[in-house]
């Protein structure tokens, strides 16, 4: 739990969690940037993609590195960036739910990599508060 006004010491899984989200963040950079903007063999790797949830989490994968640096750090304001992730993820996987109902192409690895993504910010959401 963080003292309001000042960062406490950071507990001690928040640093492994940290790795994982920075690396996250960059594979999240690196493979979105690729498939946008790179016309190749990454674009092509990723089958039916769905353009708008590549952006969203090419997009993201800013904010999961600001997220990595509020974990080592143990900042106050990783709590509400965190939550702010969450429900955007959950808003774009929402938009992408009514894509597959309207009978849009997509892969089924979206929906386990949405879900995980969701899941993955609640999870450092609570483990801030």
């Amino acid at each position: 739990m963080m003292r309001s006004g000042s960062s406490e010491i950071r507990p001690k899984w928040a640093t492994p969690l940290a790795v994982i989200a920075g690396l996250f963040g960059l594979m999240t950079l690196i493979a979105g940037g690729q498939v946008l903007f790179v016309d190749g063999g990454w674009r092509v790797a990723m089958g039916d993609y769905v353009p708008f949830v590549v952006w969203f989490n090419f997009l993201t994968g800013f904010a999961y590195l600001a997220g990595t640096i509020g974990l080592v750090l143990w900042k106050p304001w990783l709590a509400p960036l965190a939550l702010a992730v969450f429900i955007l993820t959950l808003l774009v996987f929402a938009a992408f739910g009514i894509h597959i109902l309207a009978g849009g192409t997509y892969e089924m690895r979206t929906v386990a990599a949405m879900s995980a993504r969701s899941l993955v910010w609640l999870g450092i959401f609570f483990a801030s508060r």
